[in-house]
């Protein structure tokens, strides 16, 4: 997995503006994304791709979009990224 330390909750917010702009279907399209299947990023009153919004992030952080294949998306990958950097992402890992 790519050293993903370097991404800021700023680098984040900028990845969720990009989104907003351009509309869900066209980020993942541009990026090379497909939908969340389980780990969903909730912002406001929005949810957002959890995966997809880190490799956008990585991208504002380093210069460099990470691909879906460079990282995982699960509990310990972007969601986990996500989290510890103060962000809402539901997943299935909240059930009871």
């Amino acid at each position: 997995m790519p050293d993903l330390s370097n991404v800021t909750r700023d680098d984040v917010m900028a990845a969720l503006a990009e989104y907003d702009k351009l509309g869900g279907d066209e980020f993942l399209s541009r990026y090379g994304f497909g939908p969340s299947r389980e780990y969903v990023l909730l912002h406001g009153e929005r949810s957002y791709d959890s995966k997809a919004i880190l490799g956008v992030a990585h991208r504002y952080a380093t210069g460099a979009a990470l691909s879906s294949q460079d990282f995982s998306g699960g509990r310990s990958g972007a969601a986990k990224v996500l989290r510890a950097l103060g962000f809402e992402v539901s997943g299935p890992d909240e059930i009871p």
